[in-house]
């Protein structure tokens, strides 16, 4: 395995094949809040056991307000934590009233609405790079399947025109973490998002459909109703949020699949294993960056005993708590049935918890099921094309994840 740029996490350097770092173990043995370096070069203290993680979560004055001058941040200019008006960045009242609005439009039952549209392109990628691949028998997991996918779902699911989904595309690649754009290029794509997100909404207003963006337009709670910007503000959380991570987690879950073959075949053996597959690849691989900070606003008394002084700044590490040996038996063995019904399996943190757990998670899990069923049905002889050892990851921005992943389709 190689890197392709210096790791941005010195302290938790990554361990082979995308694993978490070996550094944790020790750290959770004799440091389980001690502080870490985060890619802006600040320390920052990092909870590494999961029922520290989860309880810093579900804490109720753990704010996500982090833009007083001299707090710690986790990158050096502007980043996620620094877009004002978006939900993950909120503090209750505000950020309780839109949860209350939105979290109709994003339950289970509304992301089974995209699962057809969602197994279609997922069929149709995998048609075309079958007939029609340039390199011959060959794709790329990452730039042929995983992104394209991810992007023309979320632009269906939205209710994008299809005649505007190549400027829409245009706008996804610049909001990447791996992006080679400029930050005066990505600024202006974010400008150009804005507006294009705000015409949309008016022209929805004018000619209502049946997309995510209607749902969220007639969304309410007892009569309360999102603003125009705060519906713009959530079409740019779901877009950015949606359409990497998704694609993220779609490129390690393949790659960690052909890393462990016995369980490709198993669960080419036996379809019906996807959704406990998924949640294993999910608290295996997920999320593909450490978490989020949050700034406490008073003292916390933490499970290990460690406690936390009021307007510390503090990063809940979901990939530790996810390998936490004291919370799931043998961690690093990669189990698809690890999830299956019957078990007795705690639940994972890819998707976070607590109050800002991931608004999204339904849709997001649906993606994956059909973008994992659709391969093993397709190319249920799907292997590497190279050794996975010489796949390239990179840590540009705060994500890790294979560069390109190419896999033989014959």
């Amino acid at each position: 395995m190689t890197i392709s740029s210096d790791t941005v996490w010195p302290d938790l350097p990554p361990g082979p094949h995308g694993t978490p770092s070996p550094a944790l173990a020790q750290r959770r043995q004799s440091q389980p809040m001690a502080p870490m370096t985060v890619p802006s070069g600040d320390e920052i203290l990092t909870a590494v056991r999961y029922p520290d993680v989860r309880a810093l979560l579900n804490c109720p004055y753990g704010s996500r307000e982090l833009t007083a001058p001299g707090l710690p941040r986790m990158v050096q200019g502007v980043g996620a934590d620094s877009v004002p008006g978006v939900l993950i960045n909120m503090d209750p009242p505000a950020h309780t009233r839109q949860r209350r609005i939105l979290q109709g439009s994003f339950t289970v039952s509304a992301a089974e609405r995209w699962r057809a549209l969602c197994r279609d392109i997922a069929h149709d990628l995998i048609a075309h790079d079958l007939i029609d691949s340039v390199e011959g028998p060959i794709m790329d997991v990452v730039g042929d399947y995983a992104l394209p996918l991810s992007s023309r779902v979320i632009c269906q699911v939205v209710g994008v025109p299809a005649g505007d989904r190549a400027r829409f595309g245009g706008w996804l690649s610049a909001f990447l973490s791996a992006s080679g754009d400029s930050a005066e290029a990505r600024a202006h794509a974010y400008g150009e998002f804005l507006a294009y997100a705000a015409e949309l909404v008016a022209e929805r207003r004018r000619s209502p459909g049946h997309d995510l963006v209607d749902d969220l337009i007639q969304a309410h709670d007892a009569g309360d109703m999102l603003s125009e910007s705060e519906l713009v503000n959530v079409l740019f959380m779901l877009i950015t949020a949606g359409h990497e991570t998704t694609a993220l987690m779609i490129s390690r879950g393949v790659y960690r699949l052909l890393l462990h073959p016995d369980e490709f075949r198993r669960l080419v053996a036996t379809p019906s294993l996807i959704q406990p597959a998924i949640e294993e690849i999910l608290r295996y691989d997920g999320p593909g960056s450490p978490g989020l900070l949050r700034h406490l606003t008073a003292e916390l008394r933490l499970p290990s005993g460690t406690v936390v002084p009021a307007g510390a700044v503090v990063l809940s590490h979901l990939q530790a708590a996810n390998h936490d040996p004291d919370a799931f038996g043998d961690p690093e063995r990669f189990d698809i049935t690890r999830y299956a019904p019957g078990t007795a399996t705690r639940p994972h943190l890819a998707f976070g918890h607590g109050a800002h757990v991931c608004l999204g998670q339904a849709l997001a899990r649906m993606e994956l099921q059909e973008a994992l069923s659709a391969l093993i049905l397709r190319i249920p002889w799907l292997r590497p094309a190279i050794p996975l050892e010489d796949v390239e990851w990179t840590t540009q921005g705060l994500t890790y994840q294979p560069v390109r992943l190419p896999v033989l389709l014959e």
